[in-house]
């Protein structure tokens, strides 16, 4: 893969993928603009070099074509405020004449962000438009810069496509990042490498179990996902979240672990609600489940026989919270391994989704080696899969 450090941006225009999928509030302001901050240093690296950066997104899920609501126009003064000095330009379409024009007027050092790419179909949906789509974001430019690690597993125009039709591409820091730690750390970890997986279901996970389990030395679950676990092993569940259908995968995964040597530890006590609501009546129990009751959190023993692992580990992988830590009575399980994490010496990796909203809710962000910005994408690359994204800036 070329290097984006290596490359002289001077007189060049650079289209690059970013991921401004950013939230917003009732008046269209940007609440939360990390995605637009992690970008940043791609954007810089080209315009210090002399160059110009075209700048393609998209924002929410329109579903008929333009929505005022998720117009990338919304963006553009939060990039102005962090390009001090830098002159940020927009234009209200993606494609077509007024793009090109645009492209071409564009000067050095300047930026353009182009119209969220999901008015059209043919960005996600319309698979035999996407050539003739990826090829009009092509032109006027000379380089292509993928940085937008949270949708590298989509196979979309502008993601995988568009590479085809630019001499040169390459990733940018942000998805270089994401490959370093989530591929080459998780292929070479150091040991003893601990997955701490967590979550509702063990469906959303099952890959990445089956992928970690020839992997790593232990296994920490946590979540709604034990539970079903614990229905393989002849527990009792209550009225716990359990996936019936997959009580035999649970089981044969158990095995698989168990072969291969991995220390594969379920919570050895849990909270238990007698309804799920932040205001319920809450019993410590251990690793039988009440009927009446279901499990809601990992208890006070197992937050301390996981923080236990966490400590001698050299590699972590976090992928998923302990419990329903969105509910505080529920939280401690969670708040309890990320603290673990925050305190251990070991690489430690945040994949993605409602782990890193943990992490940020906790205030210990700053503690953890990476935090992925990707959900789909960090889950895919940890089981092992290629993503379309990187593929198709690799050489």
């Amino acid at each position: 893969m070329q290097q984006i450090d290596n490359y002289n941006f001077a007189g060049k225009k650079a289209i690059v993928r970013v991921d401004f999928n950013v939230p917003l509030n009732d008046k269209f302001e940007v609440t939360d603009d990390t995605r637009i901050v992690e970008a940043m240093p791609t954007i810089k690296k080209i315009l210090s070099d002399g160059g110009a950066a075209v700048l393609m997104s998209h924002l929410g899920r329109p579903k008929e074509g333009p929505e005022a609501k998720f117009s990338l126009k919304h963006v553009v003064s939060k990039v102005q405020s962090l390009l001090s000095g830098v002159n940020v330009k927009f234009v209200d379409d993606c494609i077509g004449d007024k793009v090109l024009q645009a492209k071409k007027d564009l000067k050095m050092g300047e930026v353009l962000i182009l119209e969220n790419l999901r008015f059209y179909k043919a960005e996600d949906k319309d698979k035999e438009a996407m050539p003739g789509f990826a090829k009009q974001l092509a032109e006027g430019v000379d380089v292509y810069v993928n940085d937008a690690f949270g949708t590298a597993h989509r196979a979309h125009a502008s993601t995988a496509i568009i590479a085809q039709y630019v001499k040169n591409k390459m990733a940018g820091f942000l998805l270089e990042k994401e490959i370093k730690f989530l591929g080459d750390t998780v292929a070479n970890p150091e040991k003893p490498f601990v997955a701490i997986v967590g979550g509702a279901k063990v469906s959303g996970k099952l890959e990445v179990l089956k992928s970690l389990t020839g992997k790593c030395d232990t296994i920490l679950i946590g979540g709604g996902m034990a539970y079903t676990f614990y229905k393989a092993l002849g527990y009792k569940i209550g009225n716990s979240l359990v996936e019936e259908e997959l009580v035999d995968t649970a089981k044969q995964i158990l095995e698989d672990a168990k072969a291969k040597g991995v220390n594969f530890m379920l919570p050895v006590d849990n909270l238990a609600a007698d309804k799920f609501d932040n205001g319920a009546d809450i019993m410590e129990v251990g690793t039988e489940i009440p009927d009446g009751r279901m499990a809601l959190d990992i208890g006070a023993k197992t937050i301390k026989a996981y923080a236990a692992e966490i400590k001698g580990a050299k590699t972590v992988v976090w992928n998923g919270p302990m419990g329903c830590f969105e509910m505080p009575n529920f939280a401690k399980g969670t708040f309890g391994v990320c603290q673990a994490v925050a305190d251990s010496s070991a690489i430690s990796i945040i994949g993605g989704g409602d782990s890193v909203a943990a992490v940020n809710q906790s205030g210990l962000a700053d503690k953890m080696s990476h935090i992925s910005t990707g959900g789909g994408a960090s889950l895919e690359f940890l089981e092992g899969k290629v993503l379309p994204g990187i593929a198709a800036v690799r050489d």
